[in-house]
């Protein structure tokens, strides 16, 4: 049977805690309007951005085997894993971001692509939420192919190679101090909404893999409020970072472009990916991702 403890709060797995009948509260932290108005946060952000920004293409420098589509396929499977589990926002973002930093210095095999995004899910649910996702949760989302032993060596060997430093600062973390300060991004909420869908689909590409969240964010921010005809200033959101405003424009087009492909009918990845089994009913149920990045046809 699947070890629970850490999965209360999901709502496959009962929804209760401790056995005393008492549900789990699924209230996530909102947005802190105090803090996001603070002058020292956007600062702090961009200096903790600088630390442990990515200067290389790890597909030209670094990775033999791992191709830019493969990324694409595996990272989308975790945004899907993530929104099926309703883990907290920032779990997704901070989980690439460690997968990232892993393949900008240490060169894996296809075969172990869907074992490092496991592990990654795993150290940035444990960072950011309370309940973090378990591992046998996790594993099961891989049909099985990854082992729980697996993924308990490689958690130690990821924080080893990004040096215990987990606190990273993502696109996800720039949307609401950046929207704090301007008036029609506090008085819309569907600008936030919308920047933070699209921010994952940024996290999905591998055209963003160089860009600063900073950047990713800021662009997303004004795409949105394009979209949704909101009147805005690029120039006012630049003043925040610094950054040229030429810049922030190009990467917005760049997303609006990137946004107009996702949304067009495509066939089901079903094709390509099989779904998970269910073994026992002792199981706990699970959604019917796709799962198994190792099916791809590669």
């Amino acid at each position: 049977m699947m070890d629970l403890s850490c999965g209360e709060n999901l709502p496959n797995s009962g929804n209760r805690s401790g056995g005393s009948g008492r549900a789990v509260d699924m209230c996530v932290a909102g947005p802190d309007r105090a803090l996001d108005r603070d002058p020292r946060l956007i600062l702090n952000l961009l200096t903790l951005e600088r630390s442990h920004a990515l200067h290389t293409d790890y597909f030209q420098t670094v990775q033999i085997d791992i191709q830019p589509f493969m990324r694409k396929v595996v990272t989308t499977w975790m945004l899907e894993v993530c929104e099926e589990q309703q883990c907290e926002e920032q779990v997704f973002p901070l989980a690439v971001s460690y997968m990232d930093r892993f393949l900008a210095h240490r060169a894996i095999s296809r075969q172990q692509l869907q074992l490092l995004a496991v592990t990654a899910m795993l150290l940035a649910s444990k960072f950011r939420q309370c309940h973090p996702l378990s591992v046998d949760l996790l594993c099961a989302y891989t049909d099985n192919s990854v082992l729980p032993n697996e993924v308990r060596q490689w958690e130690v060997m990821l924080l080893q190679r990004l040096n215990w430093q987990l606190s990273v600062a993502t696109a996800f973390d720039f949307v609401d101090p950046f929207l704090a300060r301007v008036p029609w991004g506090r008085e819309n909420a569907l600008v936030r909404t919308h920047a933070l869908t699209l921010t994952s689909v940024c996290y999905t590409e591998t055209e963003f893999l160089l860009v600063p969240p900073s950047l990713i964010a800021l662009a997303c921010i004004t795409a949105a409020a394009r979209g949704l005809r909101v009147r805005m200033s690029v120039n006012e959101l630049c003043t925040m970072t610094r950054a040229p405003a030429a810049a922030a424009e190009l990467v917005a087009r760049h997303v609006e472009r990137v946004l107009a492909r996702e949304t067009q009918p495509q066939e089901p990845r079903t094709r390509h990916l099989q779904p998970i089994k269910q073994n026992t009913p002792e199981q706990t149920r699970l959604p019917d991702t796709p799962t198994d990045v190792q099916d791809v046809h590669f």
